[in-house]
């Protein structure tokens, strides 16, 4: 029967072993860095990513890649957690080199970011396609010179009409009651980038496309 030490050692190897796994797979969450920017309709992949990384007990903090990056093992991935700093219409710069330092083929990088042709409270997985107007997601097209990664889209809303100018939009803050919608998004985000990690992005639009606040 083994003894309080022998456990302790065999989870200490665990973990070792965990953390000398090879970085296979990329999470990106888009955004843009400052204080000024926390709460913004442009924030929501940052803010899913800072759930995500609490969730996994981990933090994203770590300067590398011209972002902040953080690590953890996910469904028995080893995973690199990602949020750009190079403004969003530049993220591409931040995935792209780190990309190419982990070998990572383009379609094992999830992106998570916001959407504007989705009401509050609405996500959307789709395994590949184009940017839909989201600039993050062009930077990162253009850059990666692919457009095969899944991506989870945050909706955020419209603009209030058409005459209102889509920057002010998206760089506008939340109300109290659509951000509470865009959060109670982030658990079955969670629950579609394990589908998606495990190789079922089908199982993943199950989870989330259905997923309405």
């Amino acid at each position: 029967m083994s003894n309080i030490f022998d456990i302790f050692k065999r989870i200490e190897k665990e973990n070792e072993q965990r953390a000398n796994q090879p970085i296979t797979h990329m999470i990106v969450g888009l955004g843009n860095p400052g204080a000024k920017y926390e709460n913004t309709r442009h924030n929501a992949g940052f803010m899913a990513m800072d759930h995500i990384a609490a969730r996994l007990g981990v933090t994203v903090n770590r300067a590398k890649f011209k972002a902040l990056v953080g690590e953890a093992t996910v469904g028995g991935k080893r995973v690199l957690l990602m949020k750009p700093q190079t403004l969003m219409n530049a993220s591409g710069i931040a995935v792209s080199e780190a990309a190419a330092f982990y070998k990572i083929p383009v379609e094992n990088i999830i992106v998570m970011s916001d959407d504007i042709n989705l009401d509050v409270g609405r996500m959307r997985v789709r395994k590949s396609g184009s940017d839909g107007g989201q600039k993050g997601l062009r930077s990162i097209i253009n850059m990666m010179g692919s457009d095969a990664f899944p991506r989870i889209r945050f909706g955020v809303g419209k603009k209030p009409h058409p005459d209102y100018d889509l920057a002010d939009w998206v760089l506008g803050n939340f109300s109290e009651d659509d951000k509470n919608k865009l959060c109670a998004l982030f658990a079955p985000a969670y629950d579609g980038i394990e589908k998606i990690l495990a190789g079922d992005v089908d199982g993943a639009m199950q989870i989330c496309n259905k997923a309405q606040i």
